[in-house]
C-alpha cells in the first residue's frame, strides 16, 4: 500500500513545536494596517496555536 502525502497547503501554513502544539499564523495582517486599531495590531504579533481539538487532525495533514 502506498505512503499518505501530506497536505502541502497544511505544511506551509503550520508548524509543530516541540512541545507538541502547532503554530498557526495570524488573519488579516498583510495589508492596510493604518486604520487597524493598535491593541489589536499589537495582539497580531505574539505567536497563535492551535486548538487541541483541531490539532488531532492538522498532525494527520502534517506528517
Amino acid at each position: 500500500m502506498p505512503k499518505m502525502k501530506s497536505v502541502k497547503g497544511a505544511v506551509k501554513r503550520f508548524k509543530i513545536k516541540k512541545s507538541g502544539a502547532i503554530k498557526r499564523g495570524t488573519a488579516f495582517r498583510s495589508h492596510i494596517l493604518t486604520k487597524v486599531d493598535g491593541s489589536h495590531h499589537r495582539s497580531a504579533r505574539s505567536p497563535k496555536y492551535v486548538n487541541k481539538s483541531d490539532a488531532k487532525k492538522l498532525i494527520d495533514m502534517i506528517v
